[in-house]
């Protein structure tokens, strides 16, 4: 009889452990489960506002960084716009004018004048827009094209200031002027900043 009393007490141990354990296990459920619903519950409660928040953030980084990225893009276009003025045939041949200079000594100078100044100038690329540097690019190719074009066509014995002379004249012929068109596109771009 002691051992059919001792089945009987480890069948009812077992069946509560087993309970226990089963109500464990019902309690990690339910409190999982209303864990979930008051998580979510509390992300569509503020997911609005925490969307807001970083929204309004990256507008305020933003502004920062335009703000100061401005000073740079005003100075980049006043370098550039600088540097289309002395790259003008009017004021490069007049900068680098000396009593009888060659041909091919100023067209040297001027061809040499107008690199390095690209060169000089050549990172305010990231300032500007692209068809701005597109345009400025283009100038500097089609300056150097028409001097060593001018070129060509003088006799062997003409002179610097006949050279100047062929550049200024070409440059009078054209309808509208391809540095102040330049320049208005720099400024354009300019007050398209405010």
């Amino acid at each position: 009889m002691y051992i059919f009393a001792r089945r009987i007490v480890n069948i009812t141990v077992s069946k509560q452990s087993l309970m226990n354990v089963e109500n464990f296990f019902i309690q990690v459920a339910i409190f999982a489960c209303g864990g979930i619903i008051t998580v979510s519950a509390a992300y569509f409660l503020i997911k609005n506002d925490v969307h807001n928040y970083f929204r309004f953030k990256f507008i305020d980084t933003n502004k920062e960084l335009k703000a100061s990225l401005l000073p740079l893009r005003l100075q980049a276009h006043e370098r550039l716009i600088v540097f289309i003025d002395r790259i003008n045939p009017s004021n490069l041949l007049l900068r680098l004018h000396q009593p009888n200079i060659s041909v091919a000594a100023l067209q040297t100078m001027a061809l040499n004048e107008i690199n390095a100044e690209y060169q000089h100038n050549i990172a305010q690329q990231l300032y500007v827009n692209t068809l701005s540097w597109q345009v400025v690019r283009k100038l500097k190719e089609d300056t150097a094209a028409m001097i060593n074009n001018a070129v060509q066509g003088l006799p062997q014995t003409a002179e610097g200031i006949d050279l100047s002379k062929k550049i200024l004249q070409h440059m009078s012929e054209i309808e509208e002027n391809p540095f102040e068109l330049a320049i208005g596109l720099l400024k354009k771009e300019i007050h398209g900043l405010f």
